[in-house]
């Protein structure tokens, strides 16, 4: 194995990987779905309801996240695994992301018993040689919810080392097959805690589905968990995918 292909993968291992995820999710009945698009393979496409969280400060909490450059999680099954900080921090706030914040957590007290409909995509990245999520939100009666909303939606162990983030881990941009406004969580960091997860599987020769592994470890930061039965069903006749080795 490569040191590039430890935490990466190609375009053609990334459909085989989706459609051993899409088996899996017949199987287990937990929604993903293929929209195919013309001009392009497509994407994995997931949509779910999900209630406005209560707010929740540190001090209540009890728990204050560690801040790190990267987060490398252990290899652990899907939703035991932890979530990446993607990017170096700076515990430093301005005054008016302190009241930014404020401000969405007043928003969503206000609504809470209310619900979310979130829609989730996977697609391939060429970029990063990674999967990446766009998503995107809506009220029930129809109106998209605003970046600080979405913000909101994201629980504070997460959200304060992501918004550190120079780049800002989570932000609206086009979507490249739909060209619709859209949100994504950008996969600069990806091949990072990638890596450390694929190593160990091989040392450990297992298989994984490296779709699957990502999405245990990006899909909680957004509110779509990964149900555990993904790593106890086994497809017959069909071994999920595995790092790349040359």
């Amino acid at each position: 194995m490569t040191e590039k292909s430890c935490g990466v993968l190609d375009e053609e291992e990334f459909y085989k990987c989706c459609r051993l995820l899409l088996q899996q999710s017949e199987q287990l009945r937990d929604g993903w779905s293929w929209e195919a698009v013309q001009g392009s393979e497509g994407y994995l496409k997931k949509t779910a309801l999900r209630p406005v969280p209560a707010p929740q400060r540190e001090e209540e909490s009890g728990s204050h996240p560690q801040m790190h450059s990267t987060c490398n999680p252990s290899p652990q099954p899907p939703q035991e695994e932890q979530p990446v900080c993607v990017a170096s921090s700076d515990p430093s706030s301005s005054s008016d992301e302190l009241e930014d914040e404020d401000d969405n957590s007043c928003w969503v007290a206000e609504n809470i018993g209310l619900m979310f409909q979130f829609e989730y995509h996977i697609l391939y990245s060429c970029s990063y040689a990674v999967p990446v999520l766009y998503f995107r939100a809506f009220t029930l009666e129809g109106r998209s919810l605003t970046l600080g909303e979405v913000w909101s939606c994201v629980h504070p162990n997460f959200r304060i080392c992501l918004q550190s983030c120079p780049l800002n881990a989570i932000s609206q941009q086009e979507h490249p097959l739909l060209g619709q406004p859209f949100f994504v969580f950008h996969p600069c960091r990806t091949e990072d805690f990638m890596k450390p997860m694929l190593q160990a599987a091989q040392d450990q020769h297992r298989t994984v589905n490296y779709v699957l592994s990502w999405l245990s470890v990006v899909g909680p930061v957004v509110g779509l968990d990964v149900s555990l039965n993904y790593s106890l069903e086994r497809l017959p006749g069909a071994p999920p995918c595995s790092p790349r080795q040359h």
